[in-house]
């Protein structure tokens, strides 16, 4: 029975996605409208046809981030007013009793099925066309799917344990549920960030200790100047599946370790890889790591407080499509809602993710070269095939990174 909530969510959903609509045209009709021109800044080291590379590869993308939209807009219709929730949950009831773990379990691991095929397709797309047209796809066929077994294997071994906890927190803890499964959730995560290093990357991919040669030596004085430990410095070889460069901190504390991927040690000189590290040492050493869990953790507990208010009211169940309350089918239902209620607090994430990117750029300024990365970073733009001009409104609400012109000129060279 529609109620307030219902025209409320429409609303939101109708505005969210209208303007995901509206930020993806004007980043399409931006970069063609400088694709013939590479900006004053980047002329003496991109060369034309780069810049028209990346951009008729953002908007490519952007045009596939179109479908996207409309599908997970029609598929959040679905399972909400659609019914299709409600559907299952009458589906599962044939085999389980209503409210039951199995009953609640079952529920959500269907939501996430559904969801699952019906992404694998754009997966599918995304990879072998998108990717593939502009020479970045490495992956095979055979490869995507067994990473896609190991991935579906790794959440069901992870996963059910976990919602079976957080079902039944939910159903044994009284009013004050929302308070144990956050303690739950958060060490979980916590949990997380120390196994996937030495345990959950190497399903994926190889990691090469670099002990020896100049690189080597290089990070080796690097660390000591910034009094940085880690458990070392790892290639791992994501040319196997995509030609992207990146490097990245894996782990927290004495689990941390500095990973390369090969395709970005083929590229970078030396002395340039040296620099981006010491942006990256730059997030560890201004604590944006612990800062950024804590923001994660303070925004699950608003969340479940949120849900903890509301899967008591009958009108959040019908208001949104459902005639059978459960708490799978209020969790469900908040995970499948909170994206289109959240969207235009997007931009302040962004705002904040943008300026931390500024502060380790200015740690690593006084620990490496500023001119070796700004060199690095243009190498990465170029072989990444990343917008030098994206529509400043497109790149306010969506990029966690500042635009290269922008950074570039705050390293001073």
């Amino acid at each position: 029975m529609p109620n307030l909530l219902t025209w409320l969510f429409l609303v939101v959903l109708l505005a969210a996605t209208a303007t995901r609509l509206w930020l993806a045209q004007r980043q399409i009709r931006h970069v063609r409208a400088h694709r013939d021109a590479v900006p004053a800044g980047f002329a003496d080291t991109i060369p034309l046809a780069a810049h028209q590379k990346a951009a008729d590869y953002t908007a490519a993308k952007t045009r596939f981030g179109v479908v996207d939209t409309l599908i997970d807009a029609a598929l959040t219709l679905a399972f909400t007013l659609g019914g299709g929730l409600e559907l299952l949950s009458r589906a599962w009831a044939h085999a389980f009793e209503p409210g039951s773990l199995a009953h609640g379990t079952a529920l959500l691991l269907s939501v996430f099925l559904v969801q699952a095929i019906v992404s694998l397709p754009l997966a599918l797309y995304r990879t072998f066309v998108i990717e593939s047209r502009f020479g970045f796809n490495r992956m095979t066929l055979r490869l995507f799917f067994v990473d896609l077994a190991k991935q579906a294997l790794l959440a069901l071994a992870l996963g059910v344990p976990l919602l079976l906890a957080v079902l039944w927190l939910m159903g044994r803890m009284g009013e004050h549920w929302w308070l144990y499964v956050w303690l739950v959730l958060t060490a979980f995560g916590l949990a997380m960030q120390l196994a996937f290093p030495a345990l959950i990357l190497p399903l994926f991919n190889k990691f090469t200790p670099i002990t020896e040669g100049e690189l080597a030596a290089r990070v080796a004085a690097l660390l000591e100047r910034c009094g940085f430990k880690s458990r070392g410095l790892y290639k791992m070889d994501g040319s196997k599946r995509s030609s992207h460069g990146n490097a990245f901190f894996a782990g927290i504390g004495a689990a941390k370790r500095i990973v390369l991927f090969d395709t970005l040690i083929e590229r970078l000189d030396p002395s340039e890889v040296e620099a981006v590290l010491a942006h990256e040492l730059g997030h560890y050493k201004l604590h944006h790591v612990v800062k950024m869990i804590v923001l994660s953790a303070a925004l699950s507990f608003a969340g479940l407080w949120i849900l903890g208010q509301l899967i008591e009211r009958p009108w959040f169940y019908s208001g949104l499509g459902v005639d059978t309350p459960s708490t799978a089918a209020a969790l469900a239902l908040f995970m499948l809602v909170t994206s289109e209620f959240t969207f235009f607090l997007q931009p302040l994430m962004a705002r904040y993710s943008r300026k931390r990117e500024f502060e380790a750029d200015a740690y690593a300024k006084g620990y490496a070269e500023p001119s070796q990365l700004a060199r690095a970073l243009v190498k990465l733009y170029k072989d990444n095939a990343a917008t030098l001009t994206p529509d400043p409104l497109h790149s306010a609400f969506y990029d966690s990174h500042p635009p290269a012109a922008t950074r570039i000129a705050k390293l001073g060279t």
